[in-house]
């Protein structure tokens, strides 16, 4: 692809217009290496010059691995056998945040399976809790869909973010992906509740799912596009055992930097995670990740005694550099690259100022 054709592709990732199919298939169709560290360099100086060389941290604390669900792909399927449970009681959720708040963390991130048992009045109480005891905290939610008076429950008692990946903007994908009693309909609804309950939403996609293809990736680069969210999470499918898919090949590294990349010139104030999938795949991809555009890192602060329980996929990255206890050696790493920790709450900016 010459360059003036590649400069007026990603100009028009810039233009207040949506992004037509056509761009976005162009654009995921180009495999130089050459061309691709453009891109990166592009993404990158969008990045940089909303946040500079910072790269927010946020504090995972994983509450559950029940889940109702039987998605295909997820380790913490209902079905699987192999899984190993837990849940966290109120006062070791305000523990872990307790420890991340003497380790220099602004935002936690709460996360689980779609557990029942830790109810939408539960989590709000537990929010509430958090934000009692850290009132300049932020706290992310990624916890499923929930009912719509369960969002605003959860809004109501302090949350200020929430993540829901949509995982795939196609119909057809989506039934490939999970069980007929889910629907990317249903999914896609809940993103527009919870942006209507005005949390800084977040959506994302699995590359390489099992059945993806580059029609597939262009539906959620349009989705996106539509959605106009303030968090955009993406990393490879890895397979994980006792699901029907855990035979299937990982998806690529290379394919989800192109994609932060794309999202970053697209979105240039979004928060963007170099996902633990990433780290999982590639020693080196938290660095990859950030140098195509991501600024997000989301370190591991789970009890040590459950930590290696939730098993969403094979292999899961959650010590070293991926663990909040190592929070030197993961600013020791983005320093070699030009970057540092901020350990600012990091929310979404309004403004480019």
């Amino acid at each position: 692809m010459e360059k003036n054709t590649l400069d007026a592709l990603v100009k028009q990732l810039s233009e207040p217009d949506r992004v037509s199919a056509d761009v976005w298939r162009a654009l995921l169709s180009i495999d130089s290496s050459e061309e691709r560290e453009y891109l990166f360099l592009k993404a990158r100086e969008a990045s940089d010059g909303i946040f500079g060389k910072g790269v927010y941290v946020r504090a995972l604390i994983e509450i559950s691995s029940y889940c109702r669900n039987g998605c295909r792909y997820c380790g913490l399927r209902a079905g699987n056998i192999f899984a190993e449970r837990y849940r966290l009681t109120k006062e070791q959720i305000l523990r872990c945040c307790e420890r991340a708040a003497a380790m220099g963390f602004n935002t936690f991130v709460l996360q689980g399976g779609e557990d029942y048992v830790q109810s939408d009045e539960w989590i709000a109480d537990v929010v509430r809790s958090i934000k009692l005891a850290h009132p300049d905290k932020a706290v992310t939610l990624s916890v499923g869909e929930r009912s719509r008076d369960g969002y605003a429950l959860m809004r109501n008692a302090g949350a200020d973010r929430y993540l829901l990946r949509h995982e795939t903007a196609s119909d057809e994908h989506y039934a490939q992906l999970h069980p007929s009693a889910m629907s990317g309909a249903a999914r896609r609804a809940a993103l527009e509740t919870l942006k209507e309950y005005d949390f800084q939403v977040g959506c994302g996609m699995m590359v390489g799912s099992p059945g993806q293809t580059k029609e597939h990736l262009v539906e959620d680069l349009m989705f996106i596009d539509r959605l106009s969210p303030q968090m955009v999470g993406m990393g490879p499918f890895i397979p994980a055992t006792g699901t029907p898919f855990e035979g299937y090949k990982a998806g690529s590294v290379d394919e989800t930097l192109l994609l932060i990349a794309l999202v970053r010139l697209r979105f240039p104030r979004a928060l963007i995670p170099a996902t633990t999938a990433l780290a999982t795949l590639c020693s080196n991809a938290t660095e990859r990740g950030i140098l195509a555009g991501a600024n997000v890192v989301m370190p591991n602060v789970t009890p040590l005694d459950v930590r290696n329980k939730y098993t969403i996929y094979d292999n899961k990255k959650s010590c070293g550099s991926e663990s909040g206890e190592q929070l030197s050696s993961l600013d020791d790493r983005l320093k070699r690259i030009g970057y540092h920790i901020d350990y600012s709450r990091g929310d979404y900016p309004t403004s480019n100022e």
